[in-house]
């Protein structure tokens, strides 16, 4: 008989890491997306930059956000 031990995933943590990710980003976009004109100048956003921004599609992040 043959035990399986399915405590040893080493694909787990990667996967669920990647669409926290996705998650986040997505998250991020919505809020940046959903902020007042005031709120874009507290930080240095135009409304087309934000739009610009909350329209980017999920995968499009910079380098430095990939694990």
């Amino acid at each position: 008989m043959t035990l399986i031990d399915h405590t040893t995933c080493y694909a787990a943590p990667r996967s669920t890491a990647s669409l926290r990710q996705v998650y986040n980003v997505w998250r991020s976009r919505c809020a940046l997306a959903a902020l007042d004109d005031a709120a874009q100048n507290d930080v240095g956003l135009t409304r087309v930059d934000a739009q610009s921004e909350a329209g980017r599609p999920f995968w499009d992040v910079p380098k430095t956000w990939r694990m």
